[in-house]
């Protein structure tokens, strides 16, 4: 299915967000799944300079959108921003959920289409999507499903999920099983590979300087349904052979990745996520207008880095946006 040529009615009545400060949002009633009931949320902060120029941001594993200073960079630079609660993450997430829980990331299609309608309907022509670790994974993947839209110009990925960070045999053996066993067995758990360090970096109940919803974005996510690990291989698989984005697209990932078994002020100077190999790898891997830029002592979700290094990162963003969308 072509998003250019859905023809849907959608109701675009915002209310205010819980952000507040000019952030508003809207409630996506979407079609059961094998959960029961499914909504997405979409969240709007208007530029105040006079604009056609829009941003679609999407976020990322255990996360939902809370950046608030990465939106008003983007407004201060003319462009409306927008994001998406995806299905079973954030404002979005329902009783009958369980967190994170799809079996192909083309699920959220229905949502990222609805969101594309509406910024178009709201007179916006030049819209860039975003999308942070499994959210900058879904938009390459949205890209390559969707050559040549009308509805999307541009891709900006923040440290994309774009390999396992995990061992040889784990990536190569242990992954492969575990996602087959995925198609016929997709509610078996198993353990996520998170460390709660990273939130421990990051909130500021414990060592960071971001404020939000610990429900929503717990520090600890101990397992995954086995279904989400397929759709998340098949989505990797879909990107690392010779996949074409027509669009450009800017991949940023920091300099290096760090490994540490207790809490140090070192987890703020690196990818305490994924590994900064694989997203190399696989971004030159891809064919197109790719720009891949390595941020020094970046952390996984470079725009909550220390206030230097993020600076440094709405830098890159911006002379990448002025040297390819005039």
């Amino acid at each position: 299915m072509q998003t250019d040529n859905l023809q849907i009615e959608i109701n675009t009545i915002y209310t205010p967000d819980i952000l507040g400060d000019g952030f508003e949002s809207l409630t996506y009633n979407l079609p059961d799944d094998y959960e029961g009931a499914v909504t997405a949320t979409l969240i709007r902060r208007k530029s105040a300079i006079n604009s056609v120029k829009a941003i679609l941001y999407i976020h990322g594993f255990n996360d939902y959108f809370f950046q608030s200073e990465m939106a008003k960079r983007f407004n201060d630079n003319g462009y409306h921003f927008y994001a998406l609660d995806l299905r079973k993450y954030g404002r979005s997430h329902l009783p009958n959920q369980k967190l994170n829980n799809v079996r192909s990331i083309s699920e959220y299609n229905a949502e990222i289409n609805l969101a594309l309608q509406t910024i178009k309907m709201e007179g916006n022509q030049h819209v860039i999507l975003e999308g942070h670790s499994t959210g900058g994974l879904i938009i390459t993947n949205y890209a390559i499903q969707f050559p040549n839209s009308k509805l999307f110009h541009g891709l900006i990925c923040n440290s994309p999920f774009y390999e396992f960070n995990l061992n040889y045999f784990e990536r190569e053996i242990g992954i492969p099983i575990l996602a087959f066993a995925g198609r016929y067995l997709p509610d078996i758990v198993v353990p996520a590979g998170f460390t709660k360090l990273y939130g421990y970096s990051l909130h500021q109940q414990k060592h960071g300087e971001w404020d939000y919803s610990l429900l929503w974005k717990p520090l600890d996510i101990t397992k995954i349904n086995l279904g989400f690990l397929t759709a998340i291989f098949n989505a990797q698989k879909n990107i690392q052979h010779n996949a074409i984005v027509t669009v450009p697209a800017l991949i940023m990932h920091s300099d290096k990745s760090i490994y540490e078994k207790k809490y140090s002020d070192k987890l703020k100077t690196g990818d305490t996520v994924l590994n900064v190999t694989h997203i190399k790898k696989y971004a030159h891997g891809l064919t197109g207008d790719i720009t891949v830029s390595q941020i020094e002592n970046g952390m996984h979700d470079l725009v909550l880095s220390t206030k230097p290094v993020r600076e440094e990162v709405y830098t890159k963003i911006f002379n990448w946006i002025g040297s390819h969308f005039k």
